[in-house]
This record gives C-alpha cells, structure tokens and sequence, in this order.
C-alpha cells in the first residue's frame, strides 16, 4: 500500500475507534448512591474533600424543623449535626415569628462531592439553615421544591434590609455559642449589623461568624470535627487574634463590603498581565483518587 494511502487508512481507523473511558467524576458516583454506608458515623477527609460512612438521615418533618429540597436527598448528617439541628430547631421556635427552621442541604447519604451547588458538605458537618421564619412545618413536599427563602440584605449587599430582624441575630448567636459548632458563613452584611448591634462585653461568638459572599438566604453552620474521628481533618482558625478578643469586627470586615464587593476602580497605568496559573482541581471535578483513599470503601459499601 501506498504511503498516503496506507496514512489515510490509520487516520480513518483511529476516527472509528472508542476512546479508553475516562474516569469518572467523584461527584457521579457518589450522588448515584441513595443511602448511606453501613457502619460506625466517620466524617472522612476535609468538608470541601472528603466523604463520609454512616450518615443519619434528618427526618423531613420534625416538631420545630422540615427539611427542604427532599428531592436533592441531601438531609443526611453525622450524629452530631443532626443533633445540632434538633436543637437549634427547638430554640427557634422560641423565637418571635419562628415556629422552628427550615432546613437546607447537609450532605448526599455517603458524602463526597455533590453534582450541584456546593464546594463542601462533604463530610456530613455542614449544613444551611434558610433565613425564612417557618409560618408553617406541614407544607408539602411539592411546597417544599417551590417555596423560596428571603434575602436580608440589600441588592447592594453592603446593609441588611428589611427582612433582617432582632429574632436572625439571636438565632445566630445561639448557634455560634453552641460548643459543637466551629464557624458560620453569612453575608457580610449580616455580621456588620450584628458587629454594630452587639455590646462590648458580649461580642465573643462573632468570631465563629464569617462574611461569605452567597449567603444572604440562608447561613451555612460547620461544626468541629466530633471527638475521636481521627480521619477527619480540623479547619485552622481564620480569624486573627485581635486586640478587641477577635471578633472579626475590623477593618477586615468593612474590607468585604468595599475592596471584595465593590472593588475601587483601577487608578493610574494598568498593570502587567499575570503568568498564567494551573487550573486547580475542585469539587466538580474531583475523581476518586482526589479524595482519600478511604472513600473508595465507602463508595463500594453496602
């Protein structure tokens, strides 16, 4: 044959033939599977990397709380988160308007990376928690894919709005005060108002508050890694010791509602254009060997 012919020929084959299958994505596998791993309750990894054995599952209607979005099947916990939320629940309901909590995602019934919407709640020891006071814990589960929560702050993002009341600071702070819990994302809008409204002498749990951008619908709990759970990786403090007992009501605070949010407009010659970076791997794109070794157990477990 022919040098061209015979190149033609190899082209036309290598077109024909199925490429090796790439390996899937962590977050395929572990939102196929519809219940947990049987065993012991073991958060494994960190909460943006990481999966989880023996998750419970929160029950969709409780006395002072409903889970939201049955349809994602992500109200699954370790034992300690869904105690968390039982309690929060009832001291909501205490509250003026409240008849308990509407709860958001915890995690997928193993863990792991989800196929939508989150970088954590990996590990069973996140959860979101709606800023909508619950009028009402019979709604339907066709209710419950439909009903929005509420924004409380500004389309500006740099004040709360109308909706924020004296009832959202004390949910918060109850949650912040609770021992389990290790820090609380929220708009940065919300922890000004609250860094504003609190006294001196009881500022303390506004360090376990921290503005995220996202959050103005719902505020996202994380608690501690549970006592004994060696495969579970502790999240360093990121809030700096300062001399008013780091609270985190400084200058870094108002920096979020200025430099991050409202970046200032570039001022005299524009700066050189950066190397370009590797992309950096995330939960999206996660496959099984991103994740510790022992998800691979969970995910073939019964």
């Amino acid at each position: 044959m022919r040098p061209l012919r015979l190149f033609a020929a190899l082209t036309l084959l290598a077109l024909t033939i199925t490429p090796l299958q790439a390996e899937p994505l962590a977050r395929t596998l572990f939102g196929s599977k519809s219940m947990p791993a049987q065993g012991a309750s073991e958060p494994i990894g960190t909460y943006a990397r990481g999966c989880a054995s023996g998750l419970l599952q929160l029950p969709e209607t409780g006395p002072t709380w409903q889970a939201m979005r049955l349809s994602r099947n992500r109200n699954w916990g370790q034992p300690e988160t869904i105690a968390f939320i039982q309690d929060l629940s009832a001291y909501a309901a205490t509250l003026p308007g409240w008849q308990g909590l509407y709860v958001g995602d915890i995690s997928q019934p193993r863990g792991g990376p989800m196929t939508g919407g989150h970088a954590s709640h990996q590990i069973g020891l996140d959860v979101d928690i709606w800023m909508l006071p619950p009028k009402s814990l019979r709604l339907s589960r066709g209710q419950r894919e439909n009903i929005s929560s509420i924004s409380i702050r500004t389309e500006d993002q740099t004040r709360v709005n109308g909706n924020w009341t004296p009832a959202h600071m004390a949910l918060l702070r109850a949650a912040a005060s609770d021992p389990r819990v290790d820090r609380i994302f929220v708009a940065a809008a919300a922890k000004i108002a609250m860094c504003n409204q609190a006294t001196r002498a009881d500022k303390a749990w506004l360090q376990k508050i921290r503005p995220f951008y996202g959050h103005n619908v719902h505020f996202h709990v994380r608690l501690k890694c549970p006592p004994g759970s060696r495969l579970c990786e502790t999240q360093k403090p990121t809030v700096r010791q300062l001399s008013n007992g780091g609270d985190g009501c400084d200058e870094t605070l108002n920096w979020w509602v200025t430099d991050m949010l409202n970046p200032p407009k570039p001022t005299g010659k524009p700066a050189k254009p950066a190397k370009p970076q590797p992309v950096k791997k995330s939960a999206k794109t996660y496959v099984m060997s991103d994740l510790p070794a022992q998800c691979r157990t969970v995910l073939a477990a019964p």
